[in-house]
């Protein structure tokens, strides 16, 4: 099999994958990712696709990730590993789909604006 190149993003995070047959190895930046993402609810994150499409340990994942936050960045390799997966077998792709693992969210900070403290907070007023 040769290898499956995706992207996934998140807010800021970029996450870039390598998907090739294996046995569920998953490498994130050099690292094994429970040590790149240290946290059971981040490590979740990251298998979630494999667990809905039910192909966990059948798959070596490479990853480079960058940008953003952590919680961004599992999710975007999130989007990415789906993503691969509905390219090597579209048959996935409506329970991937059922779970929202296959949108993208679009949701970014907003921005600060000028005259303002924060996005929307606004300089305390006085009057004196």
């Amino acid at each position: 099999m040769s290898v499956t190149n995706t992207s996934g993003r998140r807010k800021t995070a970029v996450a870039r994958i390598y998907l090739t047959e294996g046995n569920g190895q998953i490498t994130v930046n050099g690292k094994d990712y429970t040590e790149y993402f240290p946290t059971l609810p981040l490590q979740y994150i990251v298998n979630q696709a494999f667990i809905v499409a039910e192909v966990t340990g059948q798959y070596d994942v490479k990853v480079n990730v960058a940008g953003g936050g952590i919680k961004g960045q599992a999710e975007a390799v999130r989007l990415a590993i789906a993503k691969a997966i509905v390219e090597l077998d579209g048959i996935r792709k409506p329970a991937l789909r059922a779970k929202g693992l296959m949108t993208r969210d679009r949701r970014m900070v907003e921005r600060k604006k000028p005259g303002r403290a924060k996005a929307r907070k606004r300089f305390q007023f006085s009057k004196r």
